[in-house]
């Protein structure tokens, strides 16, 4: 009888990362549930239990590069193993480039950019001592375009792109895959913890965002595409479209996305 797959995941309290967690323990998986809410991932972690599955909660915050190695550590020791990480964690922004300060772009390059890429490394020993491993990156929509309003957030969301592509073919010889994985609209609280130029909170949800589709159809979009080992996979409704307009019909995506209320 094989083993379980043991998934990490960050930013498992709330929005994709909580119904990641949901729609894996469903099916089975051993599960490390991170983040910064100690008291959400107990709750998550109950819920898990009662779907017959193992659980750990590994609470840290994701600035904290410096702990990484040890919580690796922690990691691998509840279950003797982790197969999958999922680099979920991270912040979106609304605010104007020409009002953010450096400080605060340097905050969103750091829960969005260095975060993930210092944990992956972090794994990265073990993965390659155990011959496996599969790492999941979730950039965004984003990732594929800037927009209005998210100016660091999209650099943030395009430099995880161009890293981890390099990554995958630096491991070209060792069998750890790496999934891309860009959402559009989903239907979470991430607007209201985008940071705003002050470095506070947005508040408030955007109309996109409540009109986005549900985290749980975002989640099983994101399980099919770990389980296919697919290279990477475009989630989201009408506003995957500019993705590709602007690979093919460049001219009429500039001239598109201009007509765009910005939220």
């Amino acid at each position: 009888m094989s083993k379980p797959t043991v998934y990490w995941i960050t930013g498992a309290s709330s929005g994709i990362g909580k119904a990641l967690a949901l729609q894996l323990a469903r099916e089975g998986n051993v599960l490390i549930l991170s983040g910064r809410n100690t008291v959400a991932l107990e709750n998550l972690q109950s819920v898990c239990i009662k779907k017959r599955t193992e659980v750990a909660i590994l609470p840290f915050d994701m600035l904290n590069i410096q702990e990484f190695p040890g919580l690796v550590k922690q990691a691998v020791g509840f279950f003797g193993q982790v197969d999958v990480l999922v680099n979920n964690a991270g912040a979106s922004q609304r605010s104007l480039a020409m009002e953010t300060p450096e400080s605060v772009e340097r905050r969103i390059m750091e829960l969005n950019y260095f975060a993930p890429v210092a944990l992956s490394k972090a794994i990265l020993p073990y993965f390659v001592k155990q011959k496996s491993g599969h790492i999941v990156v979730v950039s965004s929509i984003a990732g594929k375009f800037g927009f209005t309003l998210r100016s660091s957030y999209a650099a943030a969301k395009h430099a995880l792109v161009g890293y981890f592509e390099a990554f995958r073919l630096e491991l070209i010889s060792i069998p750890i895959h790496i999934t891309l994985v860009f959402p559009g609209r989903v239907k979470t609280n991430i607007s209201f913890s985008a940071i705003k130029s002050d470095g506070s909170a947005h508040g408030s949800m955007d109309e996109g965002q409540r009109s986005g589709i549900s985290a749980e159809r975002c989640a099983r979009s994101i399980d099919k595409a770990i389980k296919r080992r697919s290279y990477e996979v475009l989630i989201g409704g009408a506003e995957l479209i500019p993705v590709y307009l602007k690979r093919f019909c460049p001219a009429l995506f500039h001239y598109l996305i201009k007509q765009i209320k910005a939220t």
